[in-house]
């Protein structure tokens, strides 16, 4: 697909954007994982969904004051009448910040859903500690952009997406003057990201919904989410508010759904009764059972890290590489968007001792030799990435 030159028109940036309504409406069955409930107080209306995959229990959630070519793929077909077309513009802004554009065409759709994920806008990444970690973005312009300027550049968004609790995903001064502009948002969240998010200066965000993995929640009418199982926090962080040894709590995938019954369901491969849009986790960590056997989870458009980041002792920080092929077969994709979340200028003690495996070249040529039909997307950040599905 040829790349979009803005998310949005200049026309429709002038233009006055209404907060987005109260949408999010916790799921009151799980699915199936292995995850223990958190306890927790929701003021919004529940909503029984409709699936034949899992089975009946409470959810766990929480609102906080009151440029590719056409492709076939292998698995299951929709009748084409039906099936409503989508059309995605995905912007990376490096490290794990993304912007989606999700346009649904036909039944009278005005405007499209924007999610805003993991965003980092207001200085560098150092986890509270930049002598032992400082990485700063790589591209000028992408580097320059401040949560003003992200806003302004990328439209409202109608969803604040947080994958962990950790700075990289949930990074403190961004969010303390994103709530501070937009205390409205809705914001999805795991619920490793509670602490960081509850210290957050007032007016902090004022609708959160934590997802554990294997819980979900709808959006609007056209769109739910689902959190899947991703890497477990472990370590020592000294950036307040997560002073001490982490808890081990798992990180989230995400996959985003179009609604069932809005002439988007498969209704044979695709989990929750809708159809899997995007898959998206950082690490290229995930759990085959949830996604596969137990769940039958498919997306079509995978963003996932290829190039391998490893500590002293082959321990991985991110995975890749065959990895990513994996979860592409897992998923049935059609598309896989890459994104180098360890490109960055970073200095400190650990940036020495990271090291490297693979490169996006090696892993298309593996894309290319075990899944020929999927196509393999290059992110250049701050330009959007154009997608009709």
């Amino acid at each position: 697909m040829a790349g979009c030159s803005s998310l949005t028109s200049p026309a429709a940036l002038a233009a006055p954007h209404p907060p987005p309504p109260c949408h999010f409406r916790p799921r009151t069955r799980a699915w199936r994982n292995r995850a223990s409930p958190v306890p927790t107080t929701c003021h919004h209306q529940f909503q029984a969904p409709t699936n034949r995959y899992y089975q009946s229990s409470a959810t766990t959630s929480r609102s906080s004051a009151e440029s590719g070519q056409s492709t076939t793929t292998t698995g299951n077909s929709s009748k084409p009448s039906s099936r409503k077309k989508v059309t995605l513009k995905l912007m990376y802004l490096e490290i794990n910040t993304w912007v989606w554009e999700v346009q649904q065409h036909g039944g009278g759709e005005a405007r499209p859903l924007r999610v805003l994920v993991d965003p980092i806008a207001a200085g560098n990444l150092d986890f509270g500690m930049p002598w032992l970690y400082d990485g700063a973005k790589k591209h000028p312009s992408v580097r320059a952009m401040g949560v003003d300027d992200l806003l302004a550049t990328t439209g409202q968004p109608d969803v604040l997406l947080l994958t962990s609790g950790l700075d990289d995903h949930c990074h403190a001064r961004t969010l303390a003057r994103l709530s501070a502009m937009e205390p409205d948002l809705p914001v999805v969240a795991a619920p490793s990201a509670e602490r960081v998010l509850a210290a957050l200066p007032a007016p902090s965000f004022r609708r959160v919904t934590y997802l554990a993995p294997g819980q979900s929640a709808a959006v609007d009418d056209r769109f739910h989410l689902l959190a899947a199982p991703g890497p477990v926090q472990r370590g020592f962080s000294r950036n307040p508010p997560n002073y001490g040894p982490l808890q081990k709590r798992p990180e989230n995938a995400y996959v985003l759904f179009a609604a069932a019954g809005d002439g988007n369901d498969d209704g044979d491969g695709t989990t929750g009764g809708g159809e899997g849009l995007i898959y998206y986790e950082p690490h290229c960590v995930y759990d085959r059972r949830f996604l596969g056997r137990k769940n039958r989870v498919r997306a079509k458009v995978v963003i996932t890290p290829v190039v391998k980041q490893l500590l002293p002792g082959n321990l991985a920080v991110v995975s890749g590489q065959e990895d990513a092929v994996k979860l592409a077969r897992l998923l049935d994709a059609r598309h896989v968007v890459p994104m180098n979340n360890g490109d960055l200028d970073a200095g400190g003690l650990l940036a020495g001792v990271i090291s490297t495996r693979g490169t996006a070249e090696s892993f298309k040529a593996m894309m290319a030799e075990s899944l020929p039909e999927v196509r393999v997307h290059d992110a250049t950040p701050g330009v959007p990435l154009c997608l009709d599905l």
